[in-house]
């Protein structure tokens, strides 16, 4: 193939590889849309699960369509005893991102037929990946201290149930409902990394379950997820308020990157993270706060008039590493969450590919070496 007219573009940027009717992003704007409705409106007026079925199926559902996706879900959340005893085998070393992958990609061999073509097949596929993340999240925490993993409560909401296996108790009402806004935040965003990894997946038309599974493969990469892990380990090092100028300067300084600053479509502050703040700002009004909150603020109150003209603003991982943290989770817990919540929108993206499927195949420009004669092994 003649190559010499091909123009690379490192990382695909601003190379359109698909369409998609998903997810819109005016990053000059602030703005974000999931299926046309604005992120701000379904924060304050969705459930996570709401929107997922949004998200998946493309239209608000009814209240009855709610009910029997709500009651298939919560139906659905236990463990097969083998994945259990599984995930007891994993090192309690490891990191849950890598222990998450594992469990996702083994439901493969407890319900993966290949029948993408079968609606029920899909349907009952999309209910098991969303119940059964979180509780797979929460078994390892729990396997990894020790302690046999917990079992769903029926009586709990999606987020309600999720802290509870996590934790090991009841979590106050304001807590889950902060959980499941966030969990709304974080459910879908373009053609990130992660996406694009499971709509690439998704092309070879292998099962839902790989699918997902290699997107969290994808999303655990440090440029990809856990920059809010990040954000903690440097408010941490800040440690007080008024540290917050001398270490902006500092890090231009020294072109240090400022963890939670800057996102490759946001031009101005990422609206998801001035919903966080607000999240942040009610848990701590009603559970006392966290001194690296005051850090935060006014780290960011110095790095605007030195950042903001560049369009480099707090992003979604600026605030909500402090979230979970008044959450009571564990820090490398972050971006599993992410993936509880981002399999929304991997599997939305996962039956849109389906709709118009072509096997992803980019080129590239060859620049090894030119045809070559074989030296024979004694000669080299």
């Amino acid at each position: 193939m003649d190559t010499s007219k091909l123009i690379l573009k490192p990382g695909l940027e601003g190379i359109p590889v698909t369409q998609s009717s998903i997810c819109d992003i005016d990053g000059q704007k602030g703005h974000l849309l999931y299926r046309g409705y604005q992120i701000e409106e379904l924060a304050q007026k969705s459930s996570f699960l709401e929107t997922a079925f949004l998200l998946i199926w493309g239209e608000l559902p009814t209240t009855s369509e709610l009910r029997n996706f709500e009651a298939e879900v919560q139906m659905h959340r236990r463990l097969s005893f083998r994945v259990r005893d599984m995930m007891k085998c994993f090192p309690a070393s490891g990191h849950p991102m890598d222990a998450l992958q594992s469990s996702a990609a083994s439901l493969g061999l407890f319900y993966s037929r290949r029948a993408i073509d079968d609606p029920k097949y899909v349907y009952n596929a999309v209910i098991r990946l969303i119940a059964k993340i979180p509780t797979m999240i929460a078994a390892f925490q729990l396997i990894r201290k020790g302690h046999d993993p917990i079992q769903p409560r029926d009586d709990l909401s999606y987020s309600s149930n999720f802290l509870y296996m996590l934790t090991e108790k009841e979590q106050d009402p304001l807590a889950a409902k902060v959980f499941d806004k966030c969990l709304i935040l974080h459910a879908e965003h373009s053609l990130n990394a992660s996406t694009f990894s499971a709509r690439v997946t998704a092309s070879t038309l292998t099962d839902p379950y790989a699918v997902v599974a290699s997107a969290v493969g994808t999303l655990a990469g440090p440029l990809h997820g856990g920059a809010n892990e990040d954000v903690i380990a440097m408010l941490d090092e800040i440690k007080l308020p008024e540290n917050a100028k001398s270490f902006i300067k500092d890090s231009i300084l020294t072109k240090r990157k400022i963890m939670g600053f800057g996102h490759r479509e946001y031009k101005v502050k990422d609206p998801r993270a001035m919903i966080l703040q607000q999240l942040a700002e009610e848990l701590f009004d009603r559970f006392g706060k966290d001194e690296m909150y005051e850090v935060a603020k006014q780290l960011e109150e110095e790095a605007i008039p030195l950042l903001g003209a560049k369009g480099i603003f707090p992003n979604v991982d600026y605030y909500s590493g402090l979230v979970y943290r008044k959450l009571g989770i564990p820090r490398d817990l972050f971006t599993p969450i992410f993936a509880i919540s981002r399999v929304a929108g991997w599997l939305a993206h996962w039956r849109e590919q389906l709709g118009a499927n072509r096997i992803f195949r980019p080129s590239q420009i060859y620049t090894g070496s030119k045809p070559r004669s074989w030296v024979p092994l004694d000669e080299r």
